[in-house]
């Protein structure tokens, strides 16, 4: 019997990506305990989220290897949700 060789990781990928998403979730709550607000700062938090979900999209609902209308399919709700909270944000600037 051959056994397979697969690669043994110190930390596997999804340990690595749950990580960033609490790195990148706890930069935005430290954003929003400082009060910090500005055009660049909603700009790189949306961003940030934006990245966040496409992670979930991609390791966790597991959609990196199927074909890319499902990915794009999340992608853009991702994107026009992002985008709607975008336009929100200048709405109440006036």
């Amino acid at each position: 019997m051959q056994q397979s060789h697969t690669p043994s990781y110190w930390i596997r990928p999804c340990t690595w990506v749950l990580l960033i998403l609490l790195a990148l979730t706890i930069a935005a709550w430290g954003v929003g305990q400082m009060k910090l607000g500005g055009l660049t700062v909603v700009s790189a938090i949306l961003l940030s989220t934006l990245v966040k979900g496409q992670m979930v999209v991609d390791f966790f609902m597991g959609l990196i290897r199927v074909r890319p209308f499902w990915r794009i399919l999340m992608f853009s709700y991702l994107f026009i949700v992002i985008a709607l909270i975008w336009v929100a944000y200048f709405i109440g600037l006036d």
